[in-house]
């Protein structure tokens, strides 16, 4: 359903960075980058067909989170679930909501972890077991 998630960045050199080691635990390797042509850079991470992209803004505002906004990523395994987590708060990330672990939702049993990166956008690992 989706092309690829796009979100702003106040630095992209720190949010490359930081994305560069948190997407690593999902087995991310591909980036590309380029510039609009506005001149505003960009960067790409692309893994199985998915892209999540950061750009500056091309309107020359301040990049905001948008409110009630998360971006899931599918994790493999538990473990993983949380190791995710980690790697994000290692990396300046903030931790939010209840620590990384198995929940109860409304689709049936789920291992979850939330945080926000150093732009403030609110991100999930997600598990289902079988």
């Amino acid at each position: 359903m989706f092309n690829h998630i796009m979100i702003g960045t106040n630095d992209i050199e720190k949010s490359k960075a930081f994305y560069e080691k948190v997407l690593a635990v999902l087995g991310v390797e591909t980036t590309f980058e380029n510039s609009a042509d506005s001149g505003h850079k960009r960067v790409f991470f692309s893994h199985d067909g998915d892209i999540l992209a950061l750009s500056e803004p091309i309107n020359d505002e301040i990049a905001t989170c948008a409110n009630g906004m998360t971006i899931g990523f599918k994790c493999s395994s538990a473990e993983q679930v949380k190791e995710l987590h980690d790697v994000a708060i290692a990396n300046g990330g903030t931790s939010i909501e209840d620590p990384p672990g198995l929940r109860e939702t409304s689709i049936g049993s789920a291992h979850l972890s939330y945080f926000r990166d150093l732009d403030g956008h609110k991100v999930c690992g997600i598990y289902r077991p079988k």
